[in-house]
This record gives C-alpha cells, sequence and structure tokens, in this order.
C-alpha cells in the first residue's frame, strides 16, 4: 500500500475499473456478478492501491510470532507455582520468590494455581526460547502493580487449563506509574510478544489503566476472555490476532486496539473468528493500520450508543483501521455514537451481515469504499455511506439517514458541522418514530463534523449491482463528482424540502443499466444525464403526493415496468429500466393498491388495483421530462 500519505496531504483520486455487462433485461437483481476494482490513490506521484481481500492486506504487513509449538508442552517437565493467599511456593532454582511475588527467570512450562491476595508473577528471562505459563484455576490480585508481568522475554504464551476460570486484579494506583510508558499499566502486562490459548476462561480487571496489553504482538487463540478496564481492554502495540475465542470487553477507553504509529507493517488487527461483545467508551475495534476481520460475531456499541450526545473531539467509532478496513465476513450488531466503519484510507466489505445504528456515518472512507457483497442494515445514521470513490458491485444495502444516504465527497464536506434545517418533521424513522429536528437521534447540529475532503468535485459513485434501497432527509444520494451505473437496482424515498434532492450530482450521471427510482420533492428534482445509453424519465408532479401513494407505470400493451410506494412524501420521480424503448408508450397512475411483495418502496410479484390516471408519455428521447419543476437540468 502503503499507507498514510493521504493524511499529510490533499487527496485526489482517480479510479479504473473494468468494463461490465447490463445484467438482465429487468434490472431487478439483488445479487449481481462481483467485479474487481482497484483504486489509485494520486498523491504528488505517492499511489495507493486498496487491498481486496483480508489475504492481499495480510501480505502486506508484518508477520505473526506464532508457532505450533506454542501450544503444545510436555507434562513430565512442568513446573507447578503455588499461591498460597499471602505467599508462592515452586520447587525450582529458575523461580526466585520474594514474599507474594515470583520472578521466573528461565524459559519453560510453568503451571499456577491458588490464589494470590496482593503479589505478584514476572517474567524475566534472557532466554531465547519458549516462557508458557498454564492458568490452572488462580486468583491473583496486586495492590502495587500489574498482577502478571512479562518484562523480558522473547515470546510467552498463556494457556487456559480447560475447565477453570481464571481471575486478574490488578491496582487502582500504580507505584510505578510516573516510571515511563514500558513501564506495567495494565493487569496482564507484556513487553514482550504474548499469546493466549486454551478452553478455559480468563477474567480481567485492570482498575488502573489498561486490561490486556501487549507493548509488542498479541494473539489471542482461544478461551474466554472478559476484561473490564478503566481505560483500553484489550491492546497489542504492534499487532491483535484473533483467531478463535469468546471475548467480553467493558472499556472506559478503545476495547480492542493497535497502536504501532513507527511502522507502516504494523499496528493492524486480524480476526478470524470467536464471539465479540465489546461496549467502549472509544473505539471499540481501532488499528492504526489495517483492521482485518475473515469472520466472527460481533455486538460493538461506543460511547453509549447511537442516541448518545459525545464530544466532537472524542473518536467512538465501532471499527476504525487509519490505513483500511476490510471485512471478508462476520455478523455485526453496531451501534456506535460515531462512524461505524471508518478509515482515513480505504473500505472493503466482501461478505457481511451488517446491522448498524450511528450517530454519524454508517460506513465513511476518506480515499475508497468498495461493496462486493453482504447485508447492510443502516437503521440509523447522520448520512449512509460516504467516500470519495464509492464502488457497488453486489449486496443488499439499506440506508435510513437524517442527511444524505450515499454521499461522494471529493469537495470540502462542511455539512456535519452545519445545523439541519427544521421543518422536517414529516414521515417516520425505523420503529415507528418521528424523524427528529437536528441530527440523527435529535442531536442538534446534525452529524459530528469530522468527515473533511480535498477541494474539486473528483468523486465518483459507481454501481455496477447489488439491491440499494435509500429513506434519507437530506439528498439521497449525493455526489460532488459522477456518477456511473451498470447495474443493480437502486431505489431512492429521498427529501421533502426543496432544497435537497433524491439525486444531487454536479458532473454526470451515465446510466448503462440496471433499475432506478428515485422520488423526492421537486424543486432540485434531477435525472440521469442525456449521455447514459439507457432511457430515463423524470416526472414533477401537480402537487405533492402522499408518503405511501402508489406510483403505477405500465406500457401500452398492460405490462408493468414498476409499482413503487415512496416512504416519504414526494412530488417528483426519476426512474430507469431496460423496458422503456424509444418510440414507446406509457401510462402513469397514482393511488390503488398492490397485492405483491414489497421490498424498499418497489412491490413485485403482484396485482395492480387502478388509482387515478394520472398521465401518459412517450419515450421521445434518452430523458424525457414530464412536467416542470427541477432546480437542476436532468
Amino acid at each position: 500500500m502503503k499507507k498514510f500519505a493521504w493524511i499529510w496531504i490533499t487527496i485526489f483520486l482517480a479510479l479504473s475499473l473494468a468494463a461490465c455487462s447490463a445484467g438482465d433485461s429487468t434490472g431487478l437483481t439483488q445479487a449481481d456478478t462481483s467485479l474487481s476494482s482497484s483504486t489509485v490513490v494520486n498523491e504528488s506521484s505517492v499511489v495507493v492501491a486498496s487491498a481486496q481481500s483480508v489475504e492481499e492486506a495480510q501480505a502486506e504487513n508484518s508477520q505473526l510470532h506464532e508457532e505450533a509449538s506454542d501450544y503444545t508442552w510436555d507434562p513430565a517437565v512442568v513446573i507447578p507455582i503455588t499461591l498460597n493467599g499471602d505467599s508462592i511456593s515452586a520447587d525450582a532454582t529458575d523461580v526466585n520468590i520474594t514474599g507474594s511475588t515470583a520472578i521466573i527467570g528461565s524459559a519453560g512450562t510453568y503451571s499456577l494455581s491458588g490464589t494470590l491476595t496482593d503479589g505478584q508473577i514476572i517474567v524475566d528471562t534472557q532466554d531465547e526460547t519458549l516462557v508458557q505459563l498454564i492458568l490452572n484455576g488462580v486468583d491473583l490480585h496486586s495492590s502495587t502493580s500489574a498482577p502478571i508481568y512479562v518484562k523480558n522475554a522473547r515470546k510467552v504464551v498463556i494457556i487456559l487449563a480447560d475447565g477453570t476460570t481464571n481471575t486478574l486484579d490488578d491496582a487502582l494506583t500504580y507505584g510505578d506509574a510516573s516510571s515511563g510508558e514500558d513501564e506495567p499499566n495494565a493487569a496482564l502486562f507484556s513487553m514482550a510478544d504474548l499469546s493466549l490459548s486454551g478452553s478455559g476462561s480468563l477474567v480481567v480487571n485492570g482498575n488502573s489503566n489498561d486490561g490486556i496489553t501487549s507493548k509488542d504482538g498479541l494473539i489471542i487463540a482461544g478461551g474466554t476472555i472478559t476484561v473490564t478496564a478503566t481505560d483500553d481492554g484489550i491492546r497489542g502495540k504492534d499487532y491483535v490476532d484473533v483467531e478463535n475465542g469468546t471475548i467480553t470487553v467493558n472499556a472506559g477507553g478503545d476495547g480492542l486496539k493497535s497502536d504501532n504509529e513507527e511502522d507502516t507493517t504494523r499496528g493492524y488487527i486480524t480476526i478470524a473468528a470467536g464471539v465479540f461483545d465489546i461496549s467502549a467508551g472509544g473505539d471499540a475495534i481501532t488499528a492504526q493500520t489495517d483492521v482485518m476481520i475473515s469472520g466472527g460475531e460481533f455486538n460493538l456499541t461506543t460511547a453509549g450508543g447511537s442516541q448518545a450526545k459525545i464530544d466532537a473531539t472524542l473518536s467512538a467509532k465501532a471499527i476504525k483501521g487509519v490505513a483500511s478496513v476490510v471485512v471478508d465476513g462476520g455478523t455485526f450488531k453496531i451501534d456506535a455514537a460515531d462512524d461505524a466503519l471508518h478509515s482515513n484510507g480505504s473500505i472493503t466489505v466482501n461478505d457481511c451481515t451488517f446491522d448498524i445504528s450511528t450517530g454519524d456515518d454508517g460506513m465513511h472512507a476518506d480515499a475508497a469504499l468498495t461493496i462486493n457483497n453482504g447485508s447492510i442494515q443502516i437503521n440509523q445514521s447522520y448520512e449512509g455511506l460516504e467516500s470519495t470513490i464509492i464502488t457497488i458491485n453486489a449486496g443488499s444495502i439499506q440506508v435510513n439517514s437524517s442527511d444524505d444516504g450515499i454521499n461522494g465527497s471529493g469537495g470540502n464536506d462542511g455539512s456535519g458541522t452545519q445545523a439541519q434545517t427544521t421543518g422536517q418533521t414529516q414521515g417516520t424513522l425505523p420503529g415507528g418514530q418521528q424523524k427528529p429536528a437536528g441530527g440523527p437521534g435529535g442531536r442538534q447540529g446534525g452529524g459530528r463534523g469530522q468527515d473533511t475532503f480535498s477541494g474539486g468535485s473528483n468523486a465518483t459513485l459507481y454501481i455496477h449491482g447489488g439491491w440499494i434501497v435509500v429513506n434519507a432527509y437530506g439528498d439521497g444520494v449525493d455526489v460532488n463528482g459522477s456518477i456511473e451505473m451498470s447495474g443493480g437496482t437502486l431505489l431512492v424515498s429521498g427529501p421533502v424540502e426543496n432544497m435537497n434532492g433524491a439525486l444531487d450530482y454536479n458532473g454526470t450521471f451515465n446510466m448503462t443499466g440496471g433499475f432506478l427510482i428515485a422520488a423526492g420533492s421537486a424543486g432540485m428534482a434531477m435525472a440521469p444525464s442525456a449521455t447514459s445509453s439507457q432511457n430515463s424519465v423524470l416526472i414533477n408532479f401537480n402537487s405533492k403526493q402522499q408518503a405511501g401513494t402508489l406510483v403505477h407505470v405500465q406500457d401500452s400493451a398492460g405490462a408493468e415496468i414498476f409499482t413503487f410506494a415512496s416512504a416519504k412524501e414526494y412530488q417528483s420521480i426519476a426512474f430507469s429500466s431496460p423496458q422503456l424503448a424509444q418510440g414507446a408508450n406509457y401510462a402513469v397512475s397514482l393511488g390503488g393498491s398492490d397485492s405483491g411483495t414489497q421490498n424498499g418502496g418497489l412491490i413485485q410479484d403482484g396485482t395492480y388495483t387502478p388509482g387515478i390516471s394520472y398521465t401518459d408519455f412517450t419515450i421521445s428521447s434518452v430523458v424525457t421530462q414530464i412536467g416542470s419543476g427541477g432546480g437542476m437540468k436532468p
């Protein structure tokens, strides 16, 4: 990649995409064939290409410290260490015991059991081989420091014995807290590479600062791990790699964190599998470089959730990778005060199930956002999808937003810092709640105002497939540049106020395939451009139509083109379909009923009972406009 150039200088993007077909004759597809894409970020000759899979992103980062032998041992050579309340006993010259402190001075395998009311286990060895600590039902407390402190070692593996529960409880205040950043500040603290494995349980209470910290790499290979921390829950400076396990974190700071700022091949998080329940005052999952997720079940809450009011300086994102976020799979339930997914670089979603409520953006990437597949439900957001380059190749996407639904911003985006106008109260949010004044959840001032882009109109939205539904109180689709649509289905229930539009772009909207319906106010109504190869129609109605009022279009033979019910009041509708033919005649009806199944407002596989005949029209050009209105030419 690499990885940080766009942070220091203005972003200018150009995208090179392979051409793709228009899809089937109807354009109504929910999962079109995915396309590969590559993003070139041009910044004073610095080129940054976004990784398209977890495997590709991992190949650009430093190797893990894990070896197969880390998790095996010879029971015959295990050294027992017994905790006796206020003392420690061990029959080994390599274990130096002073009162309630034991210093392990050699590599080997050690089994710890019992309770220590106030003491410490320290690993301090120059040996180049492995230290293994088997926790066999320990209850470790310290009133002055970290109960387990790896001061020096090549690598330490902590094994949670099957069927055991182990507890680490550190001091409220460390006696050596001011001694430097390499001094302990977590209940489980390691200066060396650290791994956790086994099928037992570990309960960690980080009363002073962090719960689990490695100043090198951290691997979690298994176990049931519960962390409560005043600041960060689980931190690996060089990387955090989770292979499996059940992980619960309640942290005042960040939940899962990697923050090496000195090496662009480090500071990453990889997650292969596991069950995660993370509640964080800051970010739930945050990496200085890449977050790479292959699978797992995630329940992520930040800063009290999407209804919370937070300071604009606080980062409270659910998943943040400063360089990139790549998701190959997983199931995510997110309730975030800030963005749900965020990157200063790129986000790539290859497959997943997302259920998102957020106080800011659903997915925000400064450079590029690519969705290749998956199910993405954004129940609440300020803006749903936001990036300079947005590419949707397949998947099912539902966006609810108090401002723009899909926002392609290549210019300075100050909308997040401006108070929204009042009066947009018609319509409801999910769950039947009335849409609040101001930002999401009634937060006055809209979004959090931290998303700033470079100048110019260089943003682009590419839609090659997928089933995309937008319900927006700002612009439905707003691109400071151009839109290219060659496949898929885009259904927009747009704004009710004339200052916004269901479609808003300042370049061109080339429609070469797929199916489009965009309903909303008439003042700024737009349709695809006349440069398109597929016909489109823009109807500006004589009066506003109530939410749910059906629009039905059929050809001269009575064959249905579509029946659509907007989620909100509307006075215009733009639509495009491969079925719209030059010179052909069509009829428009309003109201009535339909027995079919509704998805995103589009009703299919039913019988339409006519309402009022509104108008007939003939396709006379690439863009046919009916009725007056619209502040911008289609």
